[in-house]
């Protein structure tokens, strides 16, 4: 039956987990849609259901069954399909969840494609299409071109990762660190420009690890030089970046661009050096101030994220305090706290020495609570000073106001017209609104 003569299938997608999931859901919602495949809400009627998992703790398994059963109960005769990060390294366990029809792992699109149009030989092919991802070479997933509910886009430039993190089960599910060639990514821009981005967020399992892959040998700082340089989009900002891979270069590139949003997501996990060191990291405290103090001086008032993990076995009330202590006199902007949950097949699961549940929850509180007052300072610094605000396509439900974030990743509301939408105007900090930092446009 050729294509053309194929009926069109409606497909709903529920995901979970990091940007580079979201991102992968993207290139799917693509590729299905130039396949007479037509994306709908996840809470619609659909034909089919594809629930793409994270696996990052034994939760996020629990909650991508609940979500596969949950996709059943919505349409009792719809197909079923999990893919993504629990799907690869647990797929007869994904398989067996009541209601799953087909179990597709990381980068197989056109499995996904059959799996959805009901193309698929159970009795000779089997239910679940998984590879050994470790051997991959190639980043296989790219090409998407709308994100549901995104003004900005994702690029995804880099997959898995060789860090091995003792609390990580990620380098199982995504493979080696691979990058894409940057002749691919400028043509990816090329292409994202061509949509209407006016922005553009460069992600990865492992950015920092960019190029290391590439022959010749590159390094993430060489890409941004290019971007920086060649790029047919106004704003391009980068995701997670680990401390021994915030190079002087790139602050250097950074702080020189009009292009590279002064705001870099840097995951610590923790400021104390026997967690770190239990972590498997690849740094200390005493690298870590380095690196806080060079941002701050190469990019004053930039966006500073971190992610901490909050209880990990071993932790000791000496370890936290002194740990808290250390992040509160460094000018993070933001915190992503994740409380401690054991992930099945990583080192730190099979650790000694846990922190009890009711301290974990109590020091993840704490963190937030820092975090919290961090995020509050760094919108208060902006009032009276004029940001480049990237205007979203939506409005805050509660004023109606337009959203934005500023280049820095302040969050911000502004007064004005739907022609304001996906535009980069200027906005003066008037005051602070919740969790906004409330302006008006400067002409």
């Amino acid at each position: 039956m050729s294509g053309d003569a194929q009926p069109e299938v409606t497909v709903a997608f529920a995901t979970l987990g990091c940007k580079v999931n979201q991102y992968d859901t993207a290139t799917m919602e693509t590729f299905l849609s130039a396949n007479r495949c037509r994306v709908v809400p996840f809470d619609a009627g659909a034909d089919v259901y594809v629930v793409n998992t994270c696996t990052v703790t034994d939760r996020a398994d629990a909650e991508s069954r609940r979500l596969a059963r949950r996709a059943r109960r919505r349409n009792p005769r719809a197909r079923v399909v999990v893919t993504g990060c629990y799907a690869q390294t647990s797929p007869g366990e994904a398989a067996a969840v009541d209601g799953v029809d087909y179990v597709v792992g990381i980068g197989r699109l056109g499995d996904i494609l059959r799996a959805v149009r009901g193309q698929v030989d159970d009795l000779t092919e089997g239910r679940v299409f998984v590879h050994d991802v470790r051997k991959d070479t190639r980043v296989s997933t790219l090409g998407a071109e709308t994100f549901s509910g995104q003004t900005r886009a994702f690029l995804k430039l880099q997959e898995g990762c060789d860090l091995f993190c003792t609390f990580c089960i990620v380098p199982f599910a995504r493979g080696r660190s691979r990058s894409v060639e940057p002749r691919r990514v400028l043509a990816e821009m090329e292409r994202l420009a061509a949509r209407g981005y006016r922005e553009v967020v460069l992600t990865g399992v492992h950015l920092g690890g960019y190029g290391r892959d590439l022959s010749p040998r590159l390094n993430l700082a060489d890409l941004v030089e290019m971007l920086a340089a060649r790029s047919p989009i106004e704003r391009i900002r980068l995701s997670s970046v680990d401390p021994p891979e915030v190079s002087e270069r790139l602050l250097g590139l950074m702080s020189g661009s009009d292009v590279i949003c002064p705001h870099l997501h840097m995951p610590v996990q923790a400021a104390s050096d026997p967690v770190l060191g239990r972590m498997r990291r690849k740094y200390g405290v005493a690298e870590l101030a380095d690196v806080v103090s060079a941002i701050s001086q190469a990019l004053p008032g930039c966006g500073l994220g971190t992610d901490l993990i909050a209880g990990f076995p071993g932790e000791s009330r000496a370890d936290f305090e002194e740990g808290i202590e250390r992040l509160a006199a460094m000018p993070f902007t933001y915190f992503h706290v994740f409380p401690y949950s054991i992930r099945r097949g990583t080192t730190a699961a099979k650790a000694g020495d846990p922190v009890e549940r009711s301290v974990i929850r109590e020091r993840a509180r704490r963190l937030r609570e820092l975090g919290e007052r961090k995020r509050v300072e760094f919108h208060e610094s902006r009032l009276g000073r004029s940001m480049a605000v990237l205007i979203e396509n939506r409005r805050e439900s509660a004023s109606g106001d337009l959203v934005g974030y500023s280049s820095a990743y302040a969050r911000v509301l502004v007064e004005g017209d739907d022609n304001l939408m996906n535009q980069i105007v200027a906005v003066r900090g008037e005051r602070r609104c919740g969790d906004f930092v409330r302006g008006s446009t400067v002409s």
